[in-house]
């Protein structure tokens, strides 16, 4: 059955994260995706390791597990897009497509030939989705960005971390890159509007997407919490600033996290661990206090879990419906049985392994199941099938 997009193109210019993200959604739900490469090297993220695919004789490719984890399903065309050929044959497809996903350096596409000007005037209906550090337009325009420096300029690393002067405390960066990966979501949400927008106008449209805006925009309850009260947040390390006993807490034999959200999932905690009058103590008794009175409860949490393993107390919360879980290493998050139930990890052909992992696309579609057949391509592995498809040659392919 063919997946929701299953009618839509979407030609690819990006490369690294954030754009590919974006093609890499678009082609689980379906959509034809063809990846525009540099001819001879390719995406950046190609070389971007170790670790790297082995083949099935156990040799090490040239396929990084940076690639192969946001490129999947799409078809891969090697060009130059110095060639002049090889720019008709970019604004061939551009003709033929509904979606063009770009993150060059704000201008390099239109020098180039191949901005939202120039390819509306072969494609009105196009969907042209270009991603920058801060946009186009603006002091910062012309700036180079990567996720890294934006976590720091937008504010999140300014809230993620332990506070000054306790061990290990400083601001950190998220394990993954969220903003980029955030950012591509943004992309998807954006061009799939237009889409719905298209389809009631006749008209395609320009998307002006800044990794910069997405950052301030994920600063979310923590940017409201200061607007309302002129107070700066603060790195609070595994606190939440508004819901508690939300944290990490140690236990006999490591750590659980702990996700209390309401009066009511306190109050079953309090019986759990054996400590049911914290629920009426006046200092407990409700959110607000407990957020207020946090070091009070946490000594005596720290106190009562230290008695119980991981398996303990994770089981006995789940049994009263409050949330808790241990702190999986990512080996074990495969290992999880809902996880394995999902069916999050999948194997999928691949021409050098014979088979790539492939962690999959959460959504799960009853009328309009996704597959998921396609591995990430090798460098200009679908170059000649495109473009005979087309009727075109290009310089390099």
């Amino acid at each position: 059955m063919p997946g929701p997009l299953s009618h839509v193109r979407v030609l690819d210019l990006s490369r690294i994260m954030a754009g590919p993200w974006s093609g890499q959604i678009l082609a689980d739900l379906g959509a034809d995706v063809i990846k525009i490469e540099r001819a001879g090297a390719g995406d950046d993220t190609r070389h971007w390791g170790p670790p790297f695919l082995k083949d099935s004789d156990g040799n090490k490719t040239r396929e990084s597990g940076y690639y192969l984890s946001v490129n999947r399903g799409k078809r891969s065309v090697a060009l130059d897009l110095k060639d002049p050929r090889d720019l008709e044959v970019v604004k061939a497809l551009a003709a033929e497509s509904d979606i063009l996903l770009e993150n060059f350096k704000t201008g390099t596409l239109d020098r180039m030939g191949l901005g939202y000007e120039a390819l509306k005037a072969v494609n009105p209906q196009l969907i042209y989705c270009s991603i920058t550090g801060f946009g186009l337009s603006g002091p910062m325009a012309n700036d180079a960005a990567y996720d890294f420096m934006i976590q720091g300029l937008g504010g999140l690393m300014s809230v993620t971390g332990g506070p000054d002067g306790e061990p290990g405390g400083g601001p950190q960066k998220v394990g993954v890159p969220i903003i980029d990966i955030m950012t591509g979501m943004y992309a998807t949400i954006g061009v799939l509007a237009a889409l719905a927008n298209r389809a009631q106008t006749g008209l395609g449209d320009h998307i002006d997407l800044a990794m910069l805006d997405v950052s301030v925009a994920m600063l979310a309850n923590q940017a409201m919490n200061y607007l309302v009260s002129g107070t700066v947040p603060t790195r609070r390390g595994n606190k939440h600033p508004n819901i508690q006993p939300q944290n990490v807490y140690p236990v006999s034999d490591g750590y659980i996290v702990l996700a209390v959200g309401n009066d009511g999932q306190f109050r079953k905690f309090a019986e759990v661990i054996g400590r049911a009058g914290l629920a009426d103590d006046e200092r407990f008794a409700t959110n607000a206090a407990r957020v207020t009175n946090l070091p009070a409860l946490e000594e005596i949490l720290v106190a009562e879990l230290a008695k119980g393993t991981i398996a303990h107390w994770v089981a006995a919360f789940a049994e009263a419906g409050v949330p808790s879980g241990p702190i999986n290493t990512i080996d074990r998050v495969f290992e999880e049985a809902q996880v394995k139930h999902r069916q999050m990890l999948r194997e999928i052909p691949h021409p050098l392994s014979g088979t790539v992992p492939q962690v999959v696309s959460p959504l799960n579609f009853a009328n309009a199941p996704l597959a998921f057949d396609k591995a990430p391509p090798l460098l200009g592995e679908h170059t000649h099938e495109v473009l005979a498809a087309l009727g075109l040659k290009g310089g390099e392919a």
